[in-house]
């Protein structure tokens, strides 16, 4: 019976990429049904919230809120904020997740470059002087582990799309999953600030533990599945990336 669900799920989930004209339309923040619209304005600066057909709530208030209320609740994990970010605010079923999905992806590499780099340069505190050259080299290395560091997480995250939530292969279901998950990695943002200010080598390992529950939340808005099938498949994918890196940072 769980399996037969969790199928009803991706099938479901297919259905809704696959709708064409339907693949734009909003979301009911509250139960992720379709909406026709989320408001209606009257004038400029005048509008009414509409009401999901479904749940008979409103389908979306976090239009009437300001940025720093949906960042609150994008941080204490509500599945209503990233309903909106993502189906309501970024559209990412629509034909414009083409463009920001490849942005948004060479954002997450340099920051894992970053990240790499700030772990590496823990381990040399001793190498103060160092040569044109070798910057440029340590930064073309840092930017290769960060990048056959994502193509494993890419790869064992739709392999676990694939093979534990039982997904058929589709390119647009896909890419939606991917763009969910790499927006929700919005926490790697943090790691700039360790440019300016200094921070214990532990403040890594709590960003990549928030990103990792965050990823989980996105991965549960966008698909519908059980939590711990959605646990499985971030836990996975964060694994590999992890031993990765460790292995390329301890390779001489």
């Amino acid at each position: 019976a769980p399996t037969a669900r969790c199928r009803a799920r991706a099938d479901g989930f297919g259905a809704m990429g696959d709708d064409g004209a339907e693949g734009e339309a909003p979301r009911c923040v509250g139960c992720g049904r379709r909406v026709r619209t989320l408001f209606v304005q009257y004038s400029p600066g005048n509008i009414r919230l509409m009401k999901c057909d479904v749940c008979k709530a409103v389908a979306d208030p976090y239009i009437e809120c300001e940025f720093m209320i949906i960042l609150i609740d994008l941080i204490l994990h509500k599945t209503r904020a990233y309903r909106h970010l993502l189906f309501n605010k970024l559209h990412i079923g629509s034909s414009l997740d083409k463009g920001i999905l490849c942005q948004f992806i060479l954002m997450h590499i340099v920051l894992d470059a970053f990240r790499i780099s700030v772990s590496k340069n823990n381990k040399a505190d001793g190498d103060s002087s160092r040569s044109t050259l070798s910057t440029i080299c340590n930064c073309s290395e840092v930017l290769g582990d960060a990048l056959l560091g994502n193509i494993i997480f890419t790869a064992m995250l739709l392999l676990g799309v694939r093979y534990i939530l039982k997904f058929s292969f589709d390119i647009t279901r896909y890419r939606q999953i991917l763009l969910a998950i790499i927006i929700s990695s919005y926490f790697k943002l943090f790691l700039l600030t360790m440019m300016v200010w200094e921070f214990p080598s532990s403040a890594i390992f709590i960003v990549e533990a928030f990103v990792l529950s965050s990823n989980v939340v996105a991965l549960r808005v966008v698909t519908r599945f059980p939590k711990a099938h959605c646990v499985g498949v971030c836990f996975m994918a964060h694994a590999a990336k992890h031993l990765t890196e460790r292995w390329l940072m301890w390779t001489p």
